[in-house]
């Protein structure tokens, strides 16, 4: 089994089969948008022809949404997923959360009044920025120093009052969720763990049991409970003693997939697993997430490995593009970024300085 290959098709990284965002946000189930820029590209480099301004009007347009449905950590779902993945993952999260809300003196009173205030603030599908919550909050005698405005913000998005909006010049705006896309239908528990196996192993297949608990934040026994329930979709292979798992709708890879791709920091294609070493070797760990800090630098990717890194320079009208490899890049791994670098600035809207 040719796992990072198949990663790479199965993420549509190197085949595209769909053509709006909302469509490859629902594929792989969820994307992490902690790095909005770079989650905007993941989705654009996943679809042919797609511009960074279209991203941004599906945004609009609700059919994506920016939220914090899984482990704490913001992520792109599509409308329809929201409200089934949030009723399943969020509430480990928040019970998990205690103690941190404790040191920020945030009761279930805090919480309480201050859904009060944004319901009032925001009905009617308004927008309203961080700074802006921040202060109706201390308007209302709550204080929102330090972390607690964000916390507030997570725990009531946790809930499911809040989503993020469209942005407001480069603030992002938060409105309420049930306006913003509205919930269709309820799902059961097994539903949802079925579903969720299904689109991680679809999306991001091959991949182990550990890696579908990291991503989606389940305890092992419920992540084992979600296969068992989506096996009729799955299909299993040994490797190396480790049992990956894919959807059995996914052909198989026949011959040689060459390509080079540039891939933002924050990309699944690497933190969508919890063992990475088939795409990344382990000595190169702290060229991607220095000092192991949480950022996670742009990838470049050849034929499925992870052999550099690449920083951009945005100006007015041009963006230039500085690939650093891990040992050296031949002639035609540099052409060939060069033309991955020229598909970036036309996603961009501008021109390849």
């Amino acid at each position: 089994m040719k796992i990072a290959l198949l990663r790479l098709l199965n993420q549509q990284i190197a085949h595209h089969r769909f053509s709006r965002p909302g469509e490859i946000v629902a594929w792989l189930g969820a994307i992490q948008a902690q790095d909005f820029s770079g989650a905007k590209w993941s989705i654009g480099l996943r679809l042919n022809g797609v511009t960074e301004n279209e991203v941004e009007r599906a945004i609009a347009a609700k059919t994506i949404i920016r939220t914090w449905p899984m482990r704490g950590t913001l992520h792109f779902v599509a409308a329809a997923d929201v409200h089934w993945m949030r009723a399943l993952l969020t509430p480990r999260i928040i019970a998990g959360s205690t103690r941190r809300q404790n040191e920020l003196e945030l009761t279930a009173s805090v919480y309480a009044r201050s859904e009060k205030i944004f319901i009032k603030a925001l009905r009617g599908g308004k927008q309203l920025t961080r700074e802006t919550l921040s202060a109706l909050l201390e308007k209302n005698g709550i204080s929102a120093t330090g972390q607690r405005c964000y916390h507030i913000l997570w725990r009531l998005a946790q809930e499911g009052l809040l989503c993020f909006g469209a942005h407001e010049g480069k603030q992002p705006t938060f409105t309420l969720l049930d306006e913003w896309a509205p919930a269709t239908k309820s799902w059961s528990r097994d539903e949802s763990l079925a579903e969720l196996a299904t689109r991680y192993f679809t999306g991001h297949g091959p991949a182990t049991l550990h890696d579908f608990v990291w991503w989606s934040g389940l305890k092992i026994s419920e992540a084992r409970t979600a296969i068992d329930l989506a096996a009729s979709a799955l299909e299993h292979e040994v490797v190396a003693d480790k049992t990956y798992w894919v959807s059995r709708k996914i052909p198989a890879l026949a011959g040689k997939l060459e390509s080079i791709f540039l891939l933002p920091g924050f990309d699944e294609y690497l933190l969508g697993y919890t063992d990475r070493s088939a795409s990344l070797d382990p000595k190169y760990a702290q060229k991607i997430c220095p000092g192991s800090n949480g950022v996670f630098t742009p990838t470049v990717v050849i034929n499925g490995r992870i052999v550099g890194t690449w920083k951009r320079v945005i100006k007015k009208e041009t963006v230039s593009i500085t690939p650093t490899p891990f040992k050296s890049f031949s002639r035609a791994d540099k052409a060939a970024i060069e033309l991955e670098a020229q598909r970036y600035c036309l996603y961009l809207g501008k021109s390849s300085q």
